[in-house]
């Protein structure tokens, strides 16, 4: 019996002004907002598709996967039929919906897709009072550059109608090819539900020594792991690669089902929200722990008794001791990446192995780029366009293989060689955008007059001279594009750093955040708490910018 086409239907639509995407083609609000504000996810999608010109539109393949926050299902169905509506030839989606970011760039660069669509919000809270996102994908797997997240901007403005199958229905649960005959169409619409996991572990294989973290997990010397999937995305990777594949029991991962509000906390690996991990590593029994946030990109490390390992700490030490990873000892290493607020610890590495260091605003889009052109090795890895928080526990455990040291052996050891980057990020998050972009404002003003260059700030016994202030700004050494106020940077003499920047993922509230950064090359002095190190820079912080006197706060949301 001869299928009836599905119609192809064109729905009038008017467009809406708050529509522009924040880093690498993402918008990102309120889930209310698209459940109640009429078409206001089939406009940015339409948005979106149009902002691929037609003739690579036509026939192309694209991915589709989410993070499994509430709303994720809903939308799955609409993107998959405005695709079709607008002369996609192929989806290829992860089975139930559910694919990480890295996994969603890795099936993009093997399949050679012309982009791809990833429904999360990151590491914000979900269900119905939570966050929903959207965000682009572009062919080299990265988030989208600047100018087509202007591109969709500005057609968001103009919107006049979108297309749509509003009859075509798709099984998320059945691995396999599904087609679907259009009107008008000669050739049928395709949707391929695969393994959300076989694929992207099939690119780790190739980049680690699955028998060497094997051994480390089931050997005579075994160290007991507990990995946090914080009930997001993580849960089918961390069961599948660190449990089945390498041998780890199952107990060893917690929090797995993903679920649609995240089991009710905010999914972000961080000392403030991972508090049962934490918890289980301060009882001295496990000697790795991870957490993952909501789509898989970013990652925290503890060490047994809970010793935490921040984020720039473990990017320099990845760097220092890449001979522990085959796939850079196959490719070598070109150079490093790392965003301006990340601290300073990296450069230290890359001076001694003679490597360049590309400093960059916040956002994984600019090292696409600087990878794209063979220039830079690590930011994260070059495997992939996007951060990979896998990956980087990956390294760690090869890295634990290969050195035979507990985490904090390995990360005072690099201490005593590099010296201590004392770093802190302090939250202010949900602020009123207008006070949060008047406090940037004035503080600009105040730090790039020249009567504050070279200014002295006496805190307690510590006195602080200035020796250069800027707004950040980037020239890309690929293409020329040039990317301003990017960040408020205060740089001293004794090269300890303040950082103000406004959060390129903030929607409706706004996010200020400040980075301190103080460099100790004394290993007497590598056993401090970093906030006490840290104190007087904040003191100096907090006059300048007035942050509290303006908002209300008496300190910040998130210390990280």
């Amino acid at each position: 019996m001869e299928r009836t086409p599905i119609p192809v239907l064109t729905v009038p639509t008017a467009p809406y002004e708050d529509q522009r995407p924040t880093g690498g083609g993402g918008l990102r609000r309120p889930t209310a907002l698209f459940e109640s504000q009429r078409n206001y996810l089939p406009n940015f999608v339409q948005s979106l598709l149009s902002s691929v010109d037609l003739r690579d539109r036509q026939g192309c393949t694209m991915v589709v996967g989410s993070d499994g926050r509430y709303f994720s299902k809903t939308a799955i169905e609409i993107v998959v039929q405005m695709a079709a509506a607008n002369g996609i030839g192929r989806l290829v989606i992860g089975q139930n919906g559910i694919l990480s970011t890295p996994a969603v760039s890795c099936i993009i660069r093997k399949i050679k897709a012309a982009g791809g669509i990833i429904l999360t919000a990151s590491h914000s809270p979900g269900g119905p009072g939570g966050e929903f996102g959207v965000k682009f994908e572009v062919a080299n797997g990265g988030p989208a550059p600047d100018m087509v997240s202007e591109k969709i901007y500005q057609i968001s403005k103009t919107l006049e109608e979108y297309a749509i199958c509003p009859d075509l229905r798709v099984d998320l649960s059945r691995l396999g090819r599904q087609e679907f005959d259009l009107e008008n169409k000669f050739k049928p619409f395709r949707v391929e539900i695969v393994d959300s996991v076989e694929i992207y572990l099939n690119l780790l294989r190739s980049i680690f020594d699955f028998n060497a973290i094997r051994n480390l997990l089931t050997g005579p010397n075994q160290i007991k792991i507990r990995i946090d999937a914080m009930n997001g995305v993580m849960g089918p990777y961390v069961r599948r690669i660190l449990c089945d594949e390498l041998g780890a029991p199952a107990n060893s991962a917690i929090n797995c089902n993903p679920l649609e509000d995240f089991g009710g906390q905010p999914p972000d690996p961080n000392l403030t929200y991972a508090t049962a991990l934490l918890e289980a590593m301060k009882g001295g029994e496990y000697g790795f722990g991870a957490a993952f946030d909501a789509d898989g990109d970013r990652y925290m490390i503890l060490g047994q008794n809970g010793f935490f390992v921040n984020a720039s700490d473990s990017l320099a030490i990845i760097a220092a001791n890449l001979s522990c990873i085959p796939y850079f000892c196959q490719m070598g290493v070109r150079g490093f990446g790392r965003s301006m607020p990340t601290s300073t610890a990296l450069d230290k590495v890359a001076k001694v192995m003679k490597v360049p260091v590309y400093e960059t605003p916040a956002g994984w889009r600019h090292f696409s780029n600087l990878m794209d052109s063979g220039r830079c090795s690590l930011c994260g890895s070059d495997h992939l366009r996007e951060k990979d928080g896998l990956w980087a526990v990956l390294v760690w455990l090869s890295i634990l293989a290969t050195r035979k040291q507990s985490v904090e052996e390995i990360v005072r050891d690099h201490w005593a060689k590099f010296g201590r980057h004392y770093y802190c990020r302090f939250d202010y998050e949900a602020l009123e955008p207008r006070t949060a972009y008047f406090i940037m404002r004035d503080l600009e003003a105040l730090i790039t007059d020249k009567s504050f260059s070279h200014q002295q700030f006496a805190v307690g016994n510590n006195i602080y001279s200035v020796e250069r202030t800027d707004s950040f700004e980037y020239i890309d050494p690929v293409d020329g594009t040039v990317t301003k106020r990017q960040g408020l940077r205060i740089i001293f003499s004794d090269a300890s750093r303040l950082i103000f920047r406004m959060s390129a993922s903030s929607h409706v509230r706004a996010t200020l955040r400040i980075y301190a950064e103080s460099y100790e090359k004394d290993p007497s002095q590598h056993n401090q708490e970093p906030q006490a190190v840290l104190s007087p820079l904040i003191a100096i912080a907090l006059k300048i910018s007035q942050i509290h006197e303006r908002t209300g706060r008496k300190g910040p949301t998130v210390i990280t």
